[in-house]
């Protein structure tokens, strides 16, 4: 599986989520994980198993190429497939590559990520209650009976 395959991007990964990556794998199958954590695992599979591809064609051309081997076996065409190939799986390696820098770049590093707010619970106040105007002397004896 490519989770457990090394990419070239990985200490990319760990320093922006600052977690090794097999932690960021089982934080990302978390329900509260963050999208831009998915996401990037998700990229880094694809390049962990394009850059397997990119070792396999080397490998084999490699071997082709070998001293020791029949140069009467070696033909144009399998050299061709083999270039086509290699050329495939590199192009795909550096759009996943471009593609997961692009996440990383967007993404801030923990510290930086904004954390809950607490507000302080408002209360409704309302102005103290206004002092009775003073009355007038008269007025306070033409009620009286």
């Amino acid at each position: 599986m490519s989770r457990d395959k090394a990419s070239t991007m990985d200490t990319d990964l760990q320093k922006v989520f600052g977690s090794p990556v097999p932690e960021l794998y089982e934080a990302a199958s978390g329900h509260d994980a963050p999208p831009a954590l998915a996401r990037a695992l998700e990229m880094r599979s694809f390049l962990a198993l394009t850059e397997e591809q990119v070792v396999r064609v080397r490998d084999h051309v490699h071997a082709d190429m070998d001293p020791a081997c029949d140069m009467g076996e070696l033909s144009a065409d399998t050299l061709r497939f083999d270039a086509q190939w290699l050329e495939a799986a590199l192009e795909a390696r550096d759009g996943y590559r471009a593609a997961l820098g692009e996440v990383l770049r967007t993404v801030r590093p923990p510290a930086q990520q904004a954390r809950p707010v607490r507000t302080a619970q408002l209360r409704a106040t309302l102005p103290p209650p206004a002092a009775p105007a003073p009355q007038r002397a008269g007025a306070a004896r033409a009620r009286r009976p």
